[in-house]
């Protein structure tokens, strides 16, 4: 059974929803998530913050953080899993934002990945750093997603 199945099962037997809001990954975690047949019962859907002002205007993200730490930035995860929740009336917001290269963006290196899972029991937040190709670190951080919500439940 993959992260995804089990993470949507887990969260079936809590009765509650997940919504992502997806930076680098593009889409990946919400796409993994709706694979799995019966998704429909847990996943409220995603948003894909690609630009920084949309982190801004659409979830939420508080615009001086984001001049100051720039959008790769622990902080600013937790803030755009907070704000999808609550866009998409979510019981638990997973987040993803980082640099997948192929040039460091904001100071923040290539592989960069912040991460965060809110739900209403707990809130994590953090930053990992990648190996590999474009395609690799973003493959690596939509399964770090994943794993990152299967922990807080």
């Amino acid at each position: 059974m993959t992260d995804a199945a089990v993470l949507l099962d887990a969260l079936g037997n809590r009765g509650w929803t997940i919504a992502v809001a997806e930076s680098l990954t593009g889409g990946m975690v919400v796409s993994a998530l709706v694979d799995v047949p019966g998704a429909s019962a847990s996943v409220r859907g995603g948003v894909v913050a690609y630009a920084t002002a949309v982190k801004a205007e659409v979830l939420g993200v508080d615009t001086d953080l984001l001049a100051t730490a720039g959008a790769v930035d622990p902080e600013v995860a937790r803030q755009m899993a907070e704000g999808v929740r609550r866009v998409l009336g979510a019981d638990v917001g997973v987040a993803t934002t980082g640099v997948a290269g192929p040039e460091p963006q904001d100071g923040k290196a290539v592989g960069t990945v912040c991460i965060a899972v809110v739900t209403p029991e707990s809130t994590t937040s953090g930053e990992r750093v990648f190996s590999g190709d474009r395609a690799s670190i973003r493959a690596q951080a939509s399964a770090a997603a994943l794993s990152a919500c299967l922990q807080q439940l």
